[in-house]
């Protein structure tokens, strides 16, 4: 159970980027229609594509940056053949796909600002002159053993070419990803620098084939929601569970009332049982009379076969105003039996029983017990 809370906290797992090199890639910005809509600016940056690039957007991997009303969007590109497959394989279960200098499009910043981050190969500059789209990205590959120096000398080359900077951002690491808390964009971070990109505008920003890529995101999204079905369920079995653990408890404590209750008010239900069956007596007692002489009279109608002798006739009120006790005795035992079914096929008598004859020097000794119906006994006029 804890192990599957933790797991339904925990979420799906963090967007995956991959940032490429920079150096790969060439960088244009063209004019477009600040008042164009999306779809307007993608037909545009296709048609600048064809125009820029000796080899046709087929043959690309390619993307661009537009903010809605901004005047010209940063376009960038690179051969296919310049990828392997097995680095184009380690694209698909990417969130975004694109250049490094990506990462820190998303930044605040003010009109003439230069941005400055080491990259795997070398040092890539971002320049913004006014507006949110950049007007000069730059990239300047380093030998693996280039010194301090080198460094500060291909620095001041890259400001160089971008005119006059009045603000200038340093980084000392290339961007790293982190997960937005509200998962609707992506946060890059080096030390105090932060940039922030949302998920609804990187698709422009992916160079991943745009077919490949359509069906990647629809592919996305049905995952996305057979997540939050798995855990909607999840969380209703955690529910289910946690109300039948309630049921279980709160029947429980139901019935441990209900014995409390039954044990506190056994002594007066007893007492009650006692006074209502001793009024019963006092009752049958008061409103009946034993009739014996009747009761003989009634098993008359009996034939009494052979040798049964009778030694004792007893009526009492132990066995109920309507039952006879007849202790007998006989030689022959089959006899008993026989005596015991006729007196039972008599129409006022309910029940005849013997239970525990005993014969001794041929003699058998038994009790019998015969219950006479309510009605079936009548005072003698």
């Amino acid at each position: 159970m804890t192990k599957l809370i933790d797991f339904i906290k925990s979420g799906p797992p963090a967007p995956r980027v991959v940032l490429l090199p920079d150096h790969r890639f060439f960088v244009r910005v063209v004019s477009v229609d600040g008042a164009a809509t999306a779809a307007d600016v993608a037909a545009q940056v296709e048609l600048a594509l064809e125009t820029l690039s000796p080899f046709p957007p087929a043959q690309l991997y390619h993307g661009y940056y537009w903010a809605p009303g901004a005047p010209q969007a940063l376009i960038f590109a690179s051969y296919r053949k310049r990828f392997t497959a097995e680095q184009t394989a380690d694209w698909k279960q990417a969130e975004l796909v694109a250049p490094a200098f990506a990462a820190v499009l998303g930044v605040e910043h003010e009109p003439a600002t230069a941005l400055l981050f080491p990259t795997a190969d070398g040092l890539t500059m971002v320049y913004w002159e006014s507006g949110p789209v950049p007007t000069v990205v730059l990239t300047r590959t380093l030998a693996p053993d280039a010194t301090e120096a080198d460094r500060a000398l291909t620095r001041d080359e890259l400001l160089r070419a971008a005119g006059g900077s009045r603000v200038v951002i340093d980084l000392t690491a290339q961007p790293e990803i982190t997960v937005s808390p509200d998962e609707k964009a992506f946060l890059f971070r080096a030390g105090e620098f932060s940039a922030r990109l949302p998920v609804a505008g990187t698709a422009a920003l992916d160079v991943r084939d745009k077919a490949e890529l359509a069906a990647l995101r629809r592919s996305q999204a049905r995952d996305l929601l057979l997540w939050r079905v798995l855990a909607g369920c999840a969380a209703a079995l955690v529910l289910l569970g946690l109300a039948e653990f309630a049921v279980i408890g709160g029947r429980a404590f139901w019935l441990k009332t209900q014995a409390t209750r039954i044990s506190v008010q056994a002594p007066l239900v007893s007492r009650v049982m006692a006074a209502n069956d001793f009024a019963n007596r006092i009752e049958e007692l008061s409103t009946k009379r034993l009739l014996p002489l009747e009761m003989v009279q009634m098993i008359g109608g009996a034939e009494k076969r052979g040798s049964i002798i009778f030694t004792r006739i007893l009526s009492n009120t132990t066995n109920g105003v309507t039952s006879l006790q007849i202790d007998a005795q006989t030689p022959n035992s089959g006899e008993m039996e026989v005596y015991r079914m006729a007196l039972e096929k008599l129409p006022s008598v309910q029940e005849a029983k013997i239970p525990k004859p005993s014969t001794v020097r041929g003699m058998t000794t038994f009790t019998l017990y015969i219950t006479f119906k309510p009605d079936a006994i009548k005072p003698a006029t």
